[in-house]
């Protein structure tokens, strides 16, 4: 297992990181905030997964610069998860799933 990245190293790559892409172009690209011992990270994180779609995973349990970016693109919500989908704040676990169970996910996700 590789080492954790740093927090400004996770910022900046989330600035600088091209859309994922699918062969046909069209995959999200999925932003997602959590902390390390969250349930809810882990249900969004596996529905994600259970879509085999990639996502960029911020880690914010010590805080930082992180944490309140987060915060500001989250529009002051300071609860994990906070997810974004092509830079689209979707919210957290609980709005990932009502989308999902709406069938609103999928093309959000590119699928």
């Amino acid at each position: 297992m590789k080492p954790a990245a740093s927090a400004a190293t996770s910022v900046a790559f989330l600035r600088n990181c091209p859309k994922y892409e699918a062969k046909d172009g069209n995959m999200a690209r999925i932003e997602i905030y959590t902390k390390f011992t969250c349930p809810y990270c882990f249900r969004a994180k596996s529905l994600l997964s259970g879509k085999g779609v990639e996502f960029e995973e911020t880690e914010i349990s010590m805080g930082g610069e992180p944490r309140a970016e987060m915060i500001r693109r989250a529009g002051g919500r300071m609860t994990v998860p906070q997810i974004f989908i092509d830079g689209d704040h979707i919210g957290g676990s609980d709005e990932l799933a009502a989308l999902d169970r709406a069938g609103k996910l999928d093309p959000l996700l590119g699928l």
